[in-house]
């Protein structure tokens, strides 16, 4: 939401829509320490989804997020694994906030250069179990967007 209203503000696009464009065929394991800001154990189904998101042409963030499928709608799981909905639209009917686990000026191991902005969090219900971790990494683009 914060995206769309960055986008809108900057008219970076119109319309200022928000697209995860998800890279289906990228497949990363949860390491332990995302599994433990889950709180769940070895065995359970981690689901990993690897997204740029866009606004129009523009790549504002690339994140990498882990959820719990288990703790989501089937409908949630569905649209998350065959549309270009952003992680936290679909899941906002389960009224989750956010926990900063970190934020650094820059670029997170995980990011790719040209990071100006990490945040490391996780997403949390009312019944405050963990769906989510989610590695955000903002681009150049969000200052200096291009235009074409």
């Amino acid at each position: 939401m914060a995206l769309g209203q960055w986008c809108a503000a900057r008219n970076i696009a119109q319309p200022p829509t928000i697209r995860a464009v998800a890279d289906r065929s990228e497949r990363i394991p949860a390491p332990a320490h995302v599994r433990m800001a889950l709180g769940v154990g070895p065995e359970e189904p981690i689901v990993y989804r690897h997204v740029r998101l866009t606004c129009g042409d523009t790549v504002l963030s690339v994140a990498h997020n882990w959820y719990v499928p288990a703790r989501l709608s089937q409908a949630m799981n569905q649209t998350l694994e065959s549309t270009d909905i952003p992680f936290g639209k679909v899941v906002a009917p389960l009224g989750f906030h956010r926990e900063r686990l970190s934020q650094m000026r820059g670029r997170m191991e995980e990011c790719p250069t040209g990071t100006i902005l990490s945040h490391r969090a996780v997403l949390r219900p009312a019944d405050e179990r963990a769906i989510s971790l989610v590695i955000e990494c903002y681009t150049r683009e969000n200052i200096n967007p291009a235009r074409g």
